[in-house]
């Protein structure tokens, strides 16, 4: 059994973002680049299904679309612990161009469980494994909690309203994972990192898809308002703040 983990590569949750070219690009100066953190859990518990043999668990690869200036991001997957890698040579775009492309790769592949993480860190767009499992035309499962192999068939367990839902998939199919299917992401040990210069990173051309979606500009959020403090003996202030100022009730 194959896994494929998509990973995104994203600035650092605590970069401060600025922007250029009248708020039209994104200023990249000085940014730390990491993996997306949702996409680095499922990694992580891909890597401990694999750890354990009776899972049937061959190879770990991961996928990425993005230019030259991404492979670091993927070497640090690959000392990680992923046995090697594939890059679609184009600047991601929007959901559905990176969907497409990863999808126009994948149907040439072998794989039997695809993770996607549910969103990333820089566009919370939550869009692409959904779209890839309609491109592959495969089952997909969304908000996975949890992933075990039993019996050679996966078992996943789902976030839903009031509960959690116990499923099995027949593979392939492409498992959209949210917080809790890993504890903690895997870090990598420097045997890793000095294996992971050698591991194969093999790298397509993209298809002729183009993006959809055309981004006119970045608009920063307002700052916040300053604090205000209510006097606890004073609770009509307050509603009426919270009617006519913040108008939440």
């Amino acid at each position: 059994m194959n896994i494929l983990v998509c990973i995104s590569n994203v600035p650092d949750t605590t970069t401060k973002v600025k922007f250029i070219d009248d708020s039209k690009k994104l200023d990249i100066t000085g940014i730390q680049w990491v993996i997306n953190p949702w996409d680095e859990l499922s990694l992580t518990r891909a890597l401990e299904l694999k750890d354990n043999a009776a899972n049937g668990i061959q190879k770990i690869t991961v996928a990425h679309v993005g230019l030259a200036g991404s492979e670091p991001t993927i070497r640090k997957a690959l000392a990680i612990g992923a046995d090697d890698a594939i890059r679609v040579n184009a600047d991601p775009g929007d959901g559905i161009f990176v969907a497409s492309q990863l999808a126009e790769v994948l149907k040439k592949e072998a794989y039997d469980i695809v993770l996607c993480g549910i969103e990333s860190s820089d566009y919370n767009g939550s869009m692409v494994g959904g779209m890839l499992a309609e491109f592959l035309d495969v089952p997909s499962v969304s908000s996975v909690s949890s992933m075990n192999i039993e019996n050679g068939q996966a078992v996943l367990t789902r976030e839903i309203d009031g509960g959690k839902e116990v499923v099995n998939v027949p593979v392939p199919f492409v498992a959209i994972v949210q917080k809790g299917i890993a504890k903690e992401p895997r870090i990598a040990a420097m045997r890793g990192i000095m294996m992971a210069r050698t591991k194969p990173i093999r790298v397509f051309e993209p298809t002729g898809s183009a993006s959809m979606t055309e981004l006119l500009n970045y608009e920063k959020p307002k700052p916040r308002a300053a604090c205000k403090y209510i006097d606890p003996e004073n609770p009509k202030q307050l509603v009426e703040l919270l009617q006519n100022e913040a108008k939440v009730i």
